[in-house]
């Protein structure tokens, strides 16, 4: 069995990634459910009419080259919507973005999301639909597990041999 993320046993870091339990408490203090993202995301009833409940994550990555090293900060979590790409217009509706804004965004395949009330100065940003990252986990779970902490013994071997299959 791994060690928890936050016990002493694992007290090196090992890049930016998401730690899910298998406990739940259904609390309007925590996110457990999607009904309850739905609730805390800002402009709840247009973000659901008109794109998707989010979790947006805020984070600095500092990086400094003598001596190499990496430093993460904290995540804050915020409650955001992702709008349609079809749906934008709201954003330049309330002079939010610019057509020119919109147009950027587009031609990259792009749309927009935001965190914060649509009428008291929200944070907007034009995002990316990583297709790549959605899967992953399903696709190979190997493929996300250091190779250090592969599982070792017979039942590991029969595991490899299963994913080198195609």
């Amino acid at each position: 069995m791994y060690p928890h993320p936050a016990s002493p046993a694992n007290t090196h870091a090992r890049g930016i990634g998401v730690y899910f339990d298998s406990n739940i408490t259904l609390t309007p203090t925590n996110v457990a459910s999607t009904e309850i993202v739905d609730r805390r995301t800002p402009n709840s009833e247009l973000c659901m009419a008109y794109g998707y409940s989010a979790m947006a994550f805020d984070q600095r990555l500092f990086v400094s080259f003598n001596p190499f090293n990496v430093y993460v900060s904290q995540p804050e979590v915020k409650p955001g919507c992702i709008l349609r790409r079809s749906n934008v217009n709201v954003l330049e509706n309330k002079k939010l973005v610019s057509p020119q804004q919109v147009d950027t965004c587009k031609r990259s395949m792009n749309t927009f999301a935001f965190v914060g009330d649509l009428d008291n100065a929200p944070e907007v940003s034009c995002v990316y639909h990583s297709e790549e990252a959605e899967n992953q986990y399903l696709l190979n779970p190997r493929r996300l597990v250091p190779a250090g902490d592969q599982p070792q013994g017979a039942a590991a071997a029969a595991a490899a041999q299963a994913a080198s299959v195609p």
